[in-house]
């Protein structure tokens, strides 16, 4: 197994700003263009795997988020409500409300257990934040207590020495076809993450002795583990055990390829919001014909990670015991089905 490691020369025409997926705004801030080599990662051999830290994830026990917390500003993207806050160190995190918090953390630890990279997640069960104001997006404020208090929320954390500079494309990004690349469609069907739009992809640079790197992510992971569609409502397609264990992994299998359940087409009372809809459809590509070879590559991977493993991804976002039991069983056959190929 290798890394996959890609020097590529980078313009405006690759990557889009990230106010490109903004349709509100009249004007677009300008692409950002490089004029040297940069290095582009999708995956790193996780040659620690059957060590790695399920339960605090990528950024350990050392960069979880430190009380007190303070206000700084609200984030009006995506659907779910976020906003900005600062811990005792000065760090700052991303707080996310709502149906995603719980799987959306589980949901990091597996994809980065595999190689794939993921931004720093925590989930506490409880967060207090000091003048708290009221939110704008609506149905947010539902979800705080008074004094600022709210549960069940999601830190993700926002160092200053990355930025995000804009999207990635599944049908244009520079690892189309490899076995990362693979790899990284079956792990969105095991966590059943029907949320596949580019939108949701995120390139983020960072410097090393001067020398810039891209690294390519899905970054928004929260529609995982519930339906492997689209729904009328949340309750189904996200962090839904009953779901998530009814529905299927694998499809079909022919020859050397197979298609998997994730992500399928949305429910058809989604046809309420045409465009919604057939913008759901036009991603169902990504779960189907993945090369059979790909996808049992990255199942004799995920075969290392231990049972106690797994249940630490569920044990870190705030689920019950038998939630836990019942998430990890699921992921541990789907783990076995790709092996059975």
């Amino acid at each position: 197994m290798r890394n996959i490691l890609i020097p590529v020369l980078l313009s405006a025409s690759l990557l889009a700003s990230p106010g490109a997926v903004k349709k509100k705004r009249k004007t677009e801030p300008p692409a950002e263009e490089f004029t040297s080599n940069v290095l582009t990662l999708l995956w790193r051999k996780p040659t620690d795997i059957v060590y790695r830290d399920l339960y605090f994830g990528p950024g350990g026990e050392a960069h979880q988020p430190r009380a007190p917390f303070t206000f700084i500003k609200e984030d009006m993207d995506g659907s779910n409500p976020k906003f900005s806050v600062r811990d005792r160190a000065g760090i700052k995190w991303k707080v996310k409300l709502g149906a995603e918090a719980k799987p959306e953390t589980a949901a990091t630890r597996l994809v980065w257990a595999a190689g794939y990279f993921v931004n720093e997640d925590y989930f506490l069960p409880e967060l207090h934040v000091d003048d708290m104001p009221p939110l704008r997006r609506r149905g947010a404020n539902g979800l705080i207590e008074g004094g600022g208090s709210m549960r069940n929320v999601r830190l993700k954390r926002e160092p200053e020495d990355e930025k995000k500079i804009g999207i990635w494309r599944w049908r244009d990004d520079p690892f189309s076809s490899s076995r990362e690349w693979n790899g990284l469609r079956v792990m969105m069907a095991l966590i059943n993450n029907w949320d596949l739009e580019d939108k949701n992809n995120s390139v983020y640079e960072l410097k090393s002795n001067g020398q810039k790197e891209l690294v390519y992510m899905v970054s928004d992971l929260g529609a995982s583990f519930g339906t492997a569609w689209l729904d009328r409502t949340h309750t189904k397609s996200k962090g839904n055990l009953e779901w998530y264990q009814r529905t299927k992994f694998i499809t079909r299998v022919r020859g050397d390829s197979l298609d998997f359940e994730d992500p399928r087409h949305p429910a058809l009372i989604v046809l309420a919001n045409p465009h919604e809809y057939f913008t759901r459809l036009g991603i169902r590509w990504i779960g189907r014909d993945v090369p059979r070879g790909d996808a049992m590559w990255i199942g004799a991977l995920l075969a290392k990670l231990s049972d106690s493993q797994i249940r630490d991804a569920f044990r870190s976002a705030g689920y019950t015991p038998a939630e836990i039991d019942g998430f990890a069983a699921v992921v541990e056959n789907r783990i076995a089905e790709l092996n059975r190929l």
